[in-house]
């Protein structure tokens, strides 16, 4: 029986990604299926604390926050919780062996959301380290599964990427982050007077990133580089869209990929992929 209630708990992380995000699900699909499940419970995680720090604005954020912390390490060191997120999460933290300090660094960089609203450059970097780049690390530990001379190969361009991927996002909901929540994540910028060469600096750090980032894309494991080429070719999409948005543009709305054109880039990037010309 503990096979069902293992399965139930990935099959909650896996509902929970396609209800929150369609774009990194179609990604999913793209990978083997025995790599479905921990992803799915990955980002089951990363989701649920992001939405303590970003919904749950009658609560005591902090004090969710500590109590997920808690649970977390708890659920790893016993490999069992009674919360399918934490439980299916366990699983994969205690089968591919993800470092630690990783899943430390990130539920640190979501508690600077709670007492941060502006950064400099160093807080910037560590915000973008814990935010983005382990998320991207603890997927790396299970495309490698145990092949730890290939993590250490691909380590610095996952973490490019998936800067590059939070970098974007930062860029296309600056208002919303600003208006709604009361951030400004990028450093001696100032959203009421955001300018074109505020956005062209950030605009060229973004590209350094994915360049970066798609090295690693070309020598990652079969199994699971068709799914994180497209993740890559659909930001880079926004990053293009982004490009062609002026910055007052970029200050008044979000920029986003209609559906339609999300599976022409995921029908090209398969396209792409199989014939290896990434």
């Amino acid at each position: 029986m503990m096979l069902l209630y293992d399965e139930t708990c990935f099959e909650c992380s896996k509902l929970i990604t396609q209800k929150y995000s369609t774009s990194f699900s179609l990604g999913i699909k793209a990978f083997d299926k025995h790599f479905h499940y921990p992803i799915y419970a990955i980002y089951g995680f990363v989701r649920y604390a992001d939405e303590i720090v970003d919904t749950f604005h009658d609560k005591d954020k902090l004090q969710l926050l500590t109590d997920f912390k808690l649970k977390t390490f708890e659920s790893i060191a016993s490999k069992i919780s009674l919360n399918p997120v934490l439980h299916s999460f366990q699983h994969v933290v205690n089968k591919y062996q993800i470092d630690h300090y990783l899943i430390t660094a990130f539920l640190g960089s979501m508690e600077m959301d709670l007492e941060k609203t502006s950064y400099d450059e160093t807080s910037y970097k560590e915000y973008i380290y814990g935010s983005a780049e382990a998320i991207g690390l603890m997927c790396l530990r299970v495309f490698c599964n145990g092949d730890n001379g290939q993590y250490e190969k691909l380590k610095e361009q996952a973490k490019s990427l998936g800067a590059a991927f939070q970098k974007i996002n930062f860029l296309r909901d600056i208002k919303s982050d600003f208006e709604e929540r009361g951030r400004t994540y990028f450093p001696n910028v100032n959203f009421i007077n955001f300018s074109e060469q505020d956005k062209i600096s950030i605009q060229q750090d973004i590209l350094r990133d994915f360049e970066e980032g798609k090295k690693g894309i070309q020598n990652l494991p079969g199994g699971c580089r068709a799914g994180v080429y497209i993740a890559y070719v659909y930001y880079l999409e926004l990053y293009k869209k982004v490009m062609l948005t002026s910055a007052k543009e970029i200050s008044n709305k979000r920029i986003r990929v209609s559906d339609k054109k999300k599976v022409w880039l995921l029908a090209q990037a398969l396209v792409r992929n199989k014939l290896n010309i990434i």
